[in-house]
């Protein structure tokens, strides 16, 4: 057990030979381990200082681009071509405006909002919300692993069993790098995140979407409520795209930048940061997300395509005659590693009928 870690300790949470006990209130500093640990320039010029406190914007905007979101905007664009862009757009903005209002909160009060709302509630409570929480973070994670499962299962032929164990096993490499600076994390996930922004605009791009079409979209329109097929829809992007687990998180990482907390210009110039960071990584995620939607609506818009499972995606994307060239980018052959044995998937009936 470091020094530091030592101070953030109650005597309470101590045994009597010295040694912390297993199970102990949290009530020292967030995430003690990277919390105000990583160095940021004192008189630096703006993209200097910008750069320092980049990366907490990344790991927060990477649970913007997940499996749900891909299937759910590609769905729409796929069933309602560009009308559901204002959904996207007006569910980044709140999106911004709640990461922004959590990250602020963390820093000033130098508590996370798991730690803000254990403070104003009573024990039975307390005990209530963590219980409740427990659970969504294991139903959150429950999609996260399989899909990562079936996308390996789809891609190299894996077993699922054995991509869900892959990905688990991932998880666990992340936070054992934790150990080398959490610099190294912020350096991993943004370059992910550039990964996932240049592959999908590729693929728009050889899409060739309706430009005119496509940015008329972003206005928002009565049939998004009148329309019930629709609201589904534009319902499941603004809960795949708020996401509440990462307002927690925020909270928490927006304070691994060390300063002077005491000196109020300083925290004034980490929350300016903080935020520019936060809006700059989550617009992003909007691109990301609508180029998402783009290419449903350019490549699946008139087939009456299932697309809401991840296979049926798959199989959509193989189809040289709805797909065109990026048909050729999603084929197996193309996979660098070598395929286990077969697993035999087939799409839904219908899959690729067109509408009359």
């Amino acid at each position: 057990m470091d020094e530091k870690h030592k101070q953030n300790l109650r005597p309470e949470d101590m045994t009597k030979k010295g040694h912390e006990k297993f199970i102990h209130y949290a009530d020292g500093e967030s995430l003690s381990e990277i919390n105000n640990s990583v160095d940021v320039p004192e008189n630096a010029g703006f993209w200097k200082t910008l750069l320092a406190y980049s990366g907490p914007g990344a790991l927060v905007a990477v649970g913007y681009m997940d499996p749900g979101n891909w299937v759910t905007s590609i769905t729409g664009g796929a069933s309602y071509k560009y009308a559901l862009l204002s959904v996207i757009l007006i569910s980044s903005l709140i999106a911004m405006l709640l990461q922004a209002m959590s990250a602020r909160v963390g820093m000033v009060t130098g508590k996370d909002l798991a730690q803000l709302t254990r403070d104003h509630t009573n024990k039975a409570g307390g005990f209530v919300l963590w219980i409740i929480t427990e659970l969504a973070i294991m139903a959150t994670d429950i999609a996260e692993i399989i899909g990562s499962g079936i996308a390996l299962m789809l891609l190299f032929h894996i077993p699922l069993v054995a991509g869900i164990f892959i990905t688990a096993f991932d998880v666990f490499l992340l936070l054992l790098l934790m150990k080398l600076g959490f610099r190294k994390i912020e350096a991993i996930v943004a370059t992910l995140v550039a990964v996932i922004l240049f592959v999908f605009l590729y693929q728009v791009i050889l899409a060739k979407p309706n430009v005119g079409e496509m940015f008329a979209g972003f206005v928002p329109h009565t049939d998004i409520i009148t329309n019930k097929g629709m609201l589904y829809l534009a319902l499941g992007i603004v809960g795949a795209t708020v996401m509440p687990h990462n307002l927690y998180l925020h909270s928490s990482i927006a304070q691994a930048r060390k300063y002077d907390r005491n000196d109020p210009k300083k925290l004034r110039k980490a929350l300016k940061f903080t935020v520019i960071d936060s809006n700059i990584q989550l617009s992003i995620a909007f691109v990301v997300n609508c180029l998402l939607l783009v290419l449903g609506a350019a490549l699946f818009y008139g087939h009456a395509s299932n697309l809401g499972r991840f296979q049926d995606l798959y199989f959509a994307l193989q189809n040289k005659d709805i797909a065109g060239s990026i048909a050729s980018l999603c084929s197996p052959c193309c996979s660098p590693l070598p395929c286990w044995h077969p697993v035999r998937i087939q799409p839904s009936p219908g899959l690729f009928q067109v509408k009359s």
